[in-house]
Order: structure tokens, then C-alpha cells, then sequence
């Protein structure tokens, strides 16, 4: 397992064909690292309770974001995030 770029361990998705390739508290943070992986052809999608934008809450993980993409992409991908 690799780790995100905030040294979180990365977790295989439910679907075997996406990986986790970072980590955001809230959805503007992830909204902005998904747009940005677009632009560059790779396609994300963002997992995410969904009682933490509704009520507000980004405690126990209820505010984290996990930025996926297609496990083919993910090398590229990290290396995107990890221009910022």
C-alpha cells in the first residue's frame, strides 16, 4: 500500500478499478484537486458521507473526501496532487 501525500495509508475503493489518491477535509479542498485532475484527462470521482456536507460535521472522518481515479491513473495522479 502507498501512502497519500498527507501520509495517510491509501485504501483500495470498493471497485477494485479505482485507488484513493489523496485525502481532503471538505469538499472545496477536494472539489479543486478534481477539477484540476480533469484538466488533465484523468478522470475522479470524490467518496464521501454524505450527513458531512448536509449537517456540517468534519469530525471522525464525516468531513473527509476520498479523491478517486482509475488505478491506471493513479501514479499521475499523486504526481498532480503533489504539485500544489
Amino acid at each position: 500500500m502507498q501512502k497519500t501525500r498527507d501520509g495517510k495509508q491509501n485504501e483500495r475503493s470498493r471497485h477494485p478499478d479505482l485507488t484513493t489518491v489523496h485525502i481532503a477535509q471538505g469538499l472545496p479542498e477536494a472539489h479543486v484537486i478534481q477539477a484540476k485532475l480533469e484538466y488533465a484527462g484523468i478522470p475522479a470521482l470524490l467518496r464521501y458521507e454524505s450527513a458531512g456536507p448536509v449537517i456540517g460535521i468534519t469530525v471522525d472522518g464525516l468531513g473527509e473526501v476520498h479523491v478517486q481515479v482509475p488505478t491506471r491513473y493513479a501514479k499521475e495522479a499523486w504526481m498532480l496532487i503533489k504539485e500544489q
